[in-house]
């Protein structure tokens, strides 16, 4: 069975309940694991096109090139034991006999027996099944990074940071006010945001024509890093932009895209660029039970 015809990932959070709460069970945060690109396309191949997370990695190769690539993230992840296959030695024999020889004269007659930990089964179920998500870009001299936040109850939130390289990290969060720490760490990584000033507020024309005022617009040229925080869900959402100089942060925040007014410009304290970040990241209550 070629690589690239993996069984699908079953998302059915209700089976992976009792260990998220053994994994939150104290509250606060939980590293879960890293994946790569490539292990994510071998463990969850659908979730290339279905999820929101980028993979910077495999936009670089060739198709080619990914199903070799795909055979050591296997490897990779069978060692590390973070997946079972009960059939290694059959499969590993049909890839020593296949290599070098072109795809379509490859022998497909071996079924992948793959089992996974707890641990990657909920980072993947998690990521396939939040009720709503919010994407963070953090834009440096250094390159692009993203945080992905799915929620799925107040008390539930899986947080995935993926480095420019393709690397994902995994953790949860046992709250919006932790998963947006995280956030605020990927858009003042520094820690610089001081104190909060006044709100200046500002029009769609004025942002279009970047006439913004002087010291915004010297903000926004000497920034360090620049973030960009948006909620994803059925209806547009509010956008938040994050300045950070080696003096201070700023947000330019939108309630929503194409309107007439709502739109605030402020230098934040740590406290402040938290708590409206949390505000994105807030999911409803769930109704009491009669």
């Amino acid at each position: 069975m070629p690589l690239s015809e993996l069984p699908q990932l079953h998302t059915d959070i209700s089976q992976l309940r009792g260990a998220v709460a053994e994994a939150l069970a104290d509250g606060g945060s939980r590293h879960l694991l890293r994946l790569t690109d490539e292990e994510i396309a071998v463990l969850d191949p659908d979730s290339l096109q279905e999820c929101v997370a980028p993979t910077p990695r495999l936009a670089e190769l060739s198709e080619q090139e990914r199903e070799w690539t795909y055979v050591t993230a296997l490897r990779s992840l069978v060692s590390r034991e973070a997946v079972d296959v009960a059939n290694i030695e059959e499969l590993d024999a049909l890839i020593r006999k296949t290599e070098g020889t072109p795809e379509a004269d490859r022998p497909s007659d071996v079924d992948l027996d793959l089992r996974m930990t707890t641990e990657v089964s909920l980072a993947l179920t998690l990521r396939r099944t939040a009720e709503r998500a919010l994407i963070a870009e953090q834009h440096t001299a250094g390159g692009t990074t993203h945080t992905v936040v799915y929620g799925h109850t107040p008390g539930l939130y899986l947080v995935e940071r993926v480095t420019g390289g393709g690397l994902h990290m995994f953790s949860l969060a046992a709250s919006a006010a932790d998963a947006a720490e995280v956030v605020r760490l990927a858009v003042d990584p520094f820690e610089i945001a001081d104190k909060d000033g006044p709100v200046r507020q500002l029009t769609p024309e004025q942002i279009a024509t970047q006439d913004v005022g002087t010291r915004l617009s010297e903000v926004i040229d000497t920034s360090l890093v620049v973030g960009q925080v948006v909620r994803l869900a059925d209806v547009p959402g509010p956008l938040l932009t994050t300045y950070a100089t080696d003096r201070e942060v700023w947000t330019v925040y939108v309630e929503r895209p194409d309107a007439p007014a709502g739109i605030e410009a402020r230098p934040v304290g740590p406290g402040t660029l938290g708590t409206m970040l949390q505000a994105l990241l807030a999911l409803p209550a769930p109704e009491a039970e009669e």
